[in-house]
This record gives C-alpha cells, structure tokens and sequence, in this order.
C-alpha cells in the first residue's frame, strides 16, 4: 500500500541530516549546560551558538531568541508578560486563531481585568485592517495585536508588516503566531519591526517537542516555568540540547532552500488544484487558500458540495493522510472552528479537507489521490 503523506500543517517528517545530528549530540554532548565543567561548558556553547544561527535567520539578536518546549509555551509566556508584566489592558485578536491564543486569551480574562475585542474578518476569513486600525484608535490603554501570520486551517497570509505599522502608529505591541510561516516564508524583524512572534521545529522539517520566542530587545520577560535560571531567567528547566540544535539544522535548511522548495510545492498545490477542478463538480476552497499570493503555498482546504461522513477513514485505508474540517471528519463534536466561524451553516456541516504539502511530495502521489477521490465519492 503506498504511503502518501498530506498532513504537513500537523506535523513534518523529520529531515535525516537532522536526526543524524540529534543522534550526534545525544551521544557526544550530554553534559548539562548550566554545569561549570568543561563537558557542561560545550553544551552551553552549543546551545549559543544556535540561539545565535537562529536570530540570524531574522536578523534579529541572540538574546532576543527564548527557546521553549513549543509554540503553545511561547504564546503563554507573551500573552501573559503582556498582561502581567508589560501593562497590557486590552487584547485585540480573531476568533480563527489557534487555540493556544484563543484559549490563553479565556484564561487571562477569567484571571485579570482585560478587555478583548475581536478584528472583524471578510467571507474569506481575512483580517478588516480597516476595523484593526479602528479597534487600536477607540482608547489609550496599552494595547497587544495578536494575529497569526499563516491561518493552520485555511493558509490565509497576514500581512504582517502592515499590522506591525498599524500598531506602531497607535503604540500597541504586536504579537504573531507564525507557526505555519516560519521556516516557510522570510521575516526580517528589522524590515517588519514585529514585537514577539513564535515557532515550533516540527512544522519545518525538526523535532517536536522545541520553539522558541522571539522577544524584541527592552521587554523584560518573566517566567512562567518556575525553577532555574535557565534562558536568561525568562524559562526554567535544563536545556534540551539535541533538540534544539535539532531545530537550528532544519531551519538552517529550510530558509537556505526556501525559493527553490516554495517554487516546486506551488506547482504541486496548483496541480492539485487543477486536477480536482477537472474531475469533481461543486468543489469550494475554504479561506483564500486557492489564492497564489493571499495564502500558504502550504495549505489547501477544500469543501465538497455534500456530506461524505467516512471520507478521511477511505483515504486513510489507501494510504492517504489528510485533516479533516468538520465535526464528522475531526471527530470534534463542534467541529472546526475556523470554518464554523467565516461558513454559513450549511457549508459548514458539507465535508472539508485540508490538504497540506511538502518539499517531499510528487506529482504522482496528486494523481493517485486524484483517483482514490475518484473511487470513493464515486
């Protein structure tokens, strides 16, 4: 049976010359980097020096990199410095954020005194800049703009310089999911003065279980894992070394080849496209993700014109990993709330996939979904 992966906004397959060099350190560089002995010495020379490779990638300053056990950890650790620490009052934000902003965002209103108010969204999906820039004028609190560079369901684009410039003129602090982005498209902290952005190695090719924060320099962070003093005193707990020279590698890779490799995934995504044009009627795309220039090469998410309860199971059975988008496909009683947000109801309950693509996918494998999609809906 083949094996065709097309889940690549969940997770990457790890790139061999990254395990090979986890597998590396693991054997050769085990001391604790907190240690004062030479063996403890390297492995906190390591990790600077990776902390250092990665600023680099956006021209950013090493001190300005916190890393994290993930995403999800980074968000809190700005979402609740921003409340806590830096005198946010009011949080501006979607409601088609990742649950680890909207959730985050749940729990600091249930703990402090924050207002929240949700940026109006196109049919599409797409942030009102207009409506932005409105929410950010109606007072003088101190402000946090959190907004996600790349939609995980739907692929939409942000443009993050834009909002960056918005927030700047009216002194709020912007903060950026860029989850889907990283390692996939270019950010340049100095060209988009973006305040706190956040990165997971597993969406580029590195290991799970490793993020970090950017944190532009002149925030003062306080931790939300108490302990140790590691990271500056920003996150305690030892150092994961392996994987996060781990992470260094993949995004050393992915932004080394990222013209070429975003080049030859478009062509796959649009044939992809085409082919499901050519041989299914009624077919809809979710968001902008048909879009070229509003949405990740990435990301397709597709809506069929019915229900087809066992769809993902049937592609499952012929070797074919995809996501689902609705409650029958997800498994979720409430189903996506990305797509219950900007779909009418009735959309909403039709079936949803989203198709997500990598350097490691071929034409071929689109044929062969092509016509296993062929077979079951027939």
């Amino acid at each position: 049976m083949k094996n065709i992966y097309l889940d690549n906004a969940a997770t990457t397959p790890i790139l061999p010359e990254v395990i090979d060099l986890i597998t590396k350190t693991m054997t050769e560089f085990y001391g604790n980097p907190s240690s004062t002995h030479q063996i403890g010495r390297k492995s906190k020379s390591l990790v600077e020096t990776a902390r250092k490779n990665i600023a680099k990638q956006f021209n950013a300053a090493s001190n300005e990199i916190i890393f994290t056990a993930g995403a999800s950890e980074a968000d809190n650790l700005i979402l609740r410095n921003a409340v806590t620490n830096l005198g946010v009052s009011t949080i501006i934000s979607s409601k088609i954020e990742h649950h680890a902003i909207l959730h985050t965002i749940d729990s600091l209103i249930k703990e402090f005194s924050i207002t929240v108010y949700w940026v109006d969204l196109d049919e599409k999906g797409g942030v009102n800049y207009k409506h932005l820039d409105e929410l950010l004028k109606q007072s003088d609190e101190k402000k946090l703009v959190s907004l996600m560079y790349v939609n995980n369901e739907i692929g939409n684009l942000l443009d993050i310089k834009q909002v960056s410039d918005v927030c700047i003129a009216n002194n709020a602090l912007f903060h950026s999911d860029a989850v889907q982005g990283i390692g996939h498209f270019k950010i340049d902290t100095k060209e988009t003065p973006i305040d706190f952005f956040v990165s997971s190695a597993h969406k580029f090719h590195g290991p799970k279980g490793v993020g970090f924060a950017y944190i532009k320099k002149g925030f003062g962070i306080n931790p939300i894992l108490h302990g140790g003093e590691q990271e500056r005193g920003a996150r305690a707990g030892t150092e994961n070394i392996h994987s996060i020279l781990g992470m260094e590698k993949a995004l050393k890779i992915a932004c080394a080849n990222l013209e070429e490799e975003s080049n030859y995934i478009q062509k796959i995504k649009s044939y992809f496209i085409s082919e499901l044009k050519n041989n299914f009627g009624g077919i809809e795309f979710n968001g902008y993700s048909e879009s070229e220039t509003k949405s990740s090469y990435i990301i397709l998410n597709i809506r069929f014109p019915k229900e087809f309860p066992m769809l993902i199971f049937n592609l499952d059975i012929k070797g074919i990993a995809v996501s689902g988008g609705s409650a029958c496909q997800s498994g979720a009683n409430k189903g996506s709330h990305v797509l219950n947000e900007i779909l009418s109801e009735d959309d909403a309950l039709k079936t949803s996939l989203r198709i997500s693509f990598s350097k490691f996918n071929t034409l071929d494998e689109i044929d062969y979904v092509i016509n296993s999609l062929k077979g079951i809906i027939k």
